[in-house]
């Protein structure tokens, strides 16, 4: 018999009630998930294994730690490189769901398999919202904190720092539950796990009250802008993004989201935004693109989850196939890298959808990019050309090493361990709390042992 969960949402928050949307539909056997795709969602990686689970609950997956002497836990499959991989099997999340809200406290506790898309919804109707939303609603929970991925806002912080509480099942079987109140000092840096902690089964989340958001795009901005007006410009809505191609010393894009009141009059824009010109239609990040896929612009006011977002949930995001590489530096350096980068150009341009240039709030989980560093994030959308891009990431990395750049965990880059490991001085201590949690390293794989474990 198969289960699979079903949100259903008859019946939503009344002051002061938990609210339970659960149900379960089918899995097949835990030894039998060819149904799971053995690419991520771009097929530029192959994953190292066909043995894969996708228990629906924590007794399954205790079942499935017991047998299988290493082990990788996959989320919804969006990251693009081998974090998630194995040589030897691996735990899909997508069948741990459930979303449970006490409007009392203020938060949900979710399924680790729960995409921000399926929960943002049953938020709202309850009147609660999230802090932040990447631009792609795809994702699942569990995979979005491991890694710390983090929309986007000049006071926004990643979407980590909403988490109150993770449950984790450790390699013997325990389940250890971790919070912000209880643990102060484990609990942070438990938090962006990278996979090597545990199988994280749920997570509790703050919630604000509902809001309503507006978007509106620019067209044009020139780079001298930035110079002396970076943080106005990325401080001009609840969040900015500017996507550019590098050439033309301009962003192509300015992307601006911002808080509406709900059945207000539409306000009148603005026709110019330092410089650049007020959208006259819908657009794409990636220039001639059908932007049906993206959410609404022009001013309309909508919900926060319909506007926070780049893309629609029911639309494959970005440009689909595709490979992604991000790095975070000091916000404060945030010109002088943009300008060293630009210097690359006429290498970059040509293996290039488009870059996103946007801000993110300090945070104080150690193993965060944004950690203790108000930052400015370089987005690489690039061409599905990855032996080409491999070649020229040490040269962009290069450019920003001065500015000692962070990785996102999830993407593509060629930064060595011993590098990475410097930018997080609590490396140490969350490697000793991996060995603690998994003394004989079922949950390692390559991608930990180069980045992290290695000496």
């Amino acid at each position: 018999m198969n289960r699979r969960t079903l949100l259903q949402t008859s019946a939503l928050a009344m002051a002061g009630t938990v609210v339970n949307v659960n149900a379960f539909a089918m899995d097949p056997p835990l030894n039998d998930h060819a149904d799971v795709p053995r690419t991520n969602w771009s097929k530029n990686l192959r994953y190292g294994t066909d043995r894969v689970y996708a228990p629906a609950n924590a007794a399954e997956v205790r079942e499935i730690l017991a047998k299988e002497p290493e082990l990788k836990q996959l989320g919804s499959q969006h990251c693009f490189n081998n974090i998630a991989d194995s040589h030897h099997a691996q735990l899909s999340l997508r069948s741990l769901k459930g979303i449970e809200i006490d409007s009392s406290a203020k938060t949900a506790t979710v399924g680790a398999g729960v995409r921000y898309g399926e929960l943002a919804p049953v938020l709202d109707r309850a009147g609660f919202a999230l802090h932040n939303l990447a631009s792609l609603p795809h994702i699942s929970v569990g995979g979005t904190i491991a890694t710390a991925t983090h929309g986007s806002g000049i006071h926004n912080k990643n979407l980590a720092t909403a988490v109150r509480a993770i449950e984790l099942i450790t390699a013997d079987g325990q389940t250890v539950t971790l919070s912000r109140d209880k643990d102060p000092e484990r609990f942070p840096l438990a938090v962006v796990h990278l996979g090597a902690l545990g199988v994280l089964t749920r997570v509790t989340l703050d919630l604000l009250p509902r809001f309503d958001m507006s978007q509106v795009v620019y067209q044009n901005l020139s780079f001298d802008q930035l110079e002396h007006n970076l943080d106005a410009i990325m401080g001009a809505g609840y969040n900015v993004s500017l996507f550019t191609n590098w050439q033309g010393n301009s962003a192509s894009e300015v992307w601006i989201k911002d808080r509406a009141i709900a059945g207000a009059p539409q306000r009148q824009l603005p026709p110019t935004f330092y410089g650049a010109t007020l959208q006259k239609e819908k657009l794409h990040p990636i220039v001639g693109n059908n932007a049906e896929a993206c959410t609404e612009q022009m001013g309309s006011v909508g919900p926060w989850y319909l506007r926070m977002p780049h893309f629609k949930m029911e639309f494959t995001p970005s440009n689909g196939e595709e490979l992604q590489t991000e790095y975070f530096v000091d916000r404060k350096d945030g010109y002088r890298a943009i300008r060293a980068v630009e210097q690359l150009r006429d290498k970059i341009t040509p293996h290039l959808f488009i870059t996103e240039l946007r801000t993110i709030a300090a945070d104080d989980l150690p193993m965060s990019m944004a950690y203790r560093r108000d930052s400015l994030a370089i987005h690489f959308t690039w061409k599905p050309e990855e032996v080409v891009v491999r070649k020229l990431l040490p040269e962009i990395e290069a450019a920003l090493v001065p500015f000692a750049p962070r990785p996102h965990w999830g993407k593509i880059f060629e930064l060595q361990g011993s590098y990475i490991q410097k930018q997080y001085p609590a490396t140490p201590q969350f490697r000793q709390l991996a060995a603690t949690l998994d003394p004989q390293g079922k949950f390692r794989n390559d991608y930990l042992r180069r980045n992290i474990f290695t000496a």
